[in-house]
This record gives structure tokens, C-alpha cells and sequence, in this order.
């Protein structure tokens, strides 16, 4: 019986001892991650030419764990009218992705719509004729008051259904 007493204890402790050896190691995000989202996300050509030199060089940043998958304009046209969104999309896809893992997405996200469509003027900035800059920054607007109105799950306010939009 006095072995069975002792049995037990010693392989508790055994098992305790051994167990850190079999533990998986969850690797650390750094510190810095929220300042960077935030560098990465702001209205600002600066910012968004930072956030493209990190899209560039996304094995550079995998400690990070950012997301940067992207369907870039979702539903609609990567390019309309020939207008080339889909990189203004792309950064918009990482701020809202990055931003919703972290649990922060509603206080970022009439911010990341600015970026957005700021972003999307920039590319209008290009085009020299003014009818067509005119039709740039219309589709920019178009685009710029969806994502402001649907760019995220909502409750229907009757049902409380979560729909897609």
C-alpha cells in the first residue's frame, strides 16, 4: 500500500517535470504590432507607400501574423472604368482584416474608409484630362460611400439577423 502512495506523487511530479518538453510554443507577437497596423492604415501617401513596401516584403513581417489575404474589391469592379482600385482595396482589405482579428475594427473603421478613398483619389491625381479625373473620383465616391455604409456585417434592426453586406 505505502508504494501505491508513493507511486502516485512521483508520477505527478515526473509528469509535471516532463510536460514543459511537450508543450507547443506559441511565438510571441511583438509589441509593436498595433503601432505598425496604425502607421500602416492612416489616409496619408506616406502611409500607404510604407504599408506597400511591407506588402512587398510580407516574409520581412511574419512574426507579426498580419493577414494579407485580400479579395481587393470584393463584389465589385477591381478597375472601374479602367480606374485601377485594386491596390487601394487591397489596403483597405488589410485594415479592416487586421483590425477585426485585434477586437479594434469599429474604432478604426471610418478611419480606414477615409484611407480608402484617399487612397483612390490619389489614383484619380494621375489622369490629366479633367472629364476623365471628373470620372475617377465619382467611381472613387461611389466606392468610398459603400464601404462607409456596408463594409461590414450588420444586424437587421428588426430580426437581429446578422446579414452580409
Amino acid at each position: 500500500m505505502r508504494r501505491r502512495r508513493l507511486a502516485l506523487p512521483l508520477a505527478s511530479a515526473l509528469l509535471a517535470l516532463a510536460s514543459p518538453a511537450y508543450a507547443v510554443a506559441v511565438p510571441a507577437v511583438p509589441a509593436d504590432k498595433p503601432q505598425l497596423l496604425s502607421a500602416w492604415t492612416q489616409p496619408s501617401a506616406a502611409s500607404y507607400n510604407t504599408w506597400w513596401a511591407a506588402r512587398q516584403n510580407q516574409a520581412a513581417w511574419s512574426s507579426y501574423a498580419f493577414d494579407w489575404s485580400t479579395d481587393y474589391c470584393s463584389g465589385a469592379p477591381d478597375n472601374p472604368l479602367g480606374f485601377p482600385f485594386q491596390y487601394s482595396c487591397a489596403r483597405h482589405d488589410f485594415g479592416y482584416r487586421n483590425y477585426k482579428a485585434a477586437g479594434q475594427f469599429e474604432a478604426n473603421k471610418a478611419r480606414l474608409d477615409t484611407a480608402f478613398h484617399e487612397d483612390m483619389k490619389r489614383v484619380c491625381a494621375r489622369y490629366a484630362g479633367d472629364a476623365v479625373r471628373v470620372s475617377c473620383h465619382t467611381m472613387a465616391w461611389t466606392y468610398y460611400q459603400g464601404v462607409s455604409a456596408f463594409g461590414t456585417p450588420a444586424k437587421d434592426a428588426v430580426s437581429g439577423v446578422r446579414r452580409a453586406v
